[in-house]
């Protein structure tokens, strides 16, 4: 159990790696402060010499000193709350080439000149036989899939599944999916997590996320061969201007998620250790015996920054929510 963050850092040509057991969501908390505190705070935290992969590593960042770029990637409670993060680093790690590292793991270890496969088993991404298109009645879908019709004109469905690249697990099969599916979804009240768009006169598949879409760069995957892929990051506006007029993408302000980035500074993370040795005193099925990884009792170590660099984040927290 825990939320497995890992960090890198790059200084003078060499690189050292560090993991927290529960940082996976204060990826962002430990950034905000900038690349001098956050350097700080990634070396408080446990070295070693090992990589998570893509299934148990929820959370990373490696911090390039040579080159001066930030990698990284947490998920977020909301397309708000990234947005927020991504306008926050912007100010406070001027300078800085500050990217968020939509292929998960696969990014970092690129970075590093060591490929986008270290980190994830063969045969990794499955495709799938779906039975029918995962539309959903709900106003607040996971992601939006649009369609470009033989006359010209585009369709637009809420989906309930739960990332923009399942949709690509589906093939080309996914628009007669579509096709077949109700044309009439709630107009939506709060932005989703990502967006797919599908041209086949063009043979073209548009996607943006607000969260990693893990082997995004290993384009044509399976049943997309011959299919052009225009990856637009977290950009959703390509896809808001194809839009039917009557299914808009919202626009919700960022007020409320830039406080919340304030507000978390001043929120310490917690300390699972007690819990979890309690837990193994807890009388357990006869024969089995309950063990506590030695990682989950050591404590994250967060970010702690100075007065200097603090007054700094809450200025650029201030100017943020004036103009949001």
């Amino acid at each position: 159990m825990g939320a497995r963050a890992q960090y890198v850092v790059v200084a003078n040509g060499a690189w050292q790696r560090y993991y927290s057991h529960w940082a996976a969501d204060r990826v962002v908390n430990d950034l905000l402060p900038g690349p001098v505190a956050a350097t700080r705070c990634f070396r408080a935290n446990r070295e070693i010499d090992e990589w998570l992969d893509d299934v148990w590593c929820e959370g990373a960042a490696l911090v390039d000193h040579d080159r001066r770029i930030l990698l990284w990637f947490a998920f977020a409670d909301s397309w708000a709350d990234h947005i927020a993060a991504r306008a926050v680093l912007a100010r406070t790690w001027p300078g800085w080439d500050v990217r968020f590292a939509h292929d998960g793991m696969g990014d970092l270890t690129h970075h590093l000149g060591l490929g986008r496969s270290l980190t994830r088993a063969p045969g990794w991404f499955e495709t799938f036989e779906p039975s029918g298109f995962a539309a959903t009645e709900s106003a607040e879908p996971s992601s939006v899939v649009s369609l470009r019709l033989p006359d010209g004109s585009v369709r637009a469905w809420g989906s309930d599944w739960e990332q923009p690249i399942d949709h690509l697990a589906a093939g080309p099969g996914l628009i007669d999916l579509l096709v077949a599916s109700p044309s009439i979804t709630p107009a939506l009240t709060d932005m989703p997590y990502g967006g797919v768009h599908v041209d086949p006169q063009a043979r073209t598949v548009s996607l943006w996320a607000v969260q990693t879409v893990a082997g995004i760069h290993d384009w044509p995957l399976p049943r997309w061969e011959n299919w052009s892929l225009d990856f637009r990051g977290d950009d959703h506006t390509q896809q808001a201007r194809l839009l039917p007029t009557d299914f808009p993408l919202p626009q919700p302000p960022l007020t409320a998620a830039l406080r919340r980035l304030g507000d978390g500074l001043a929120t310490p993370p917690p300390d699972n250790g007690p819990l979890l040795a309690g837990a193994t005193a807890v009388r357990s099925p006869e024969g089995t015996v309950p063990v506590v990884n030695p990682a989950a009792l050591i404590p994250h170590e967060p970010a702690d920054p100075t007065p200097a660099e603090l007054s700094a984040l809450r200025t650029a927290l201030d100017a943020l929510v004036v103009t949001a």
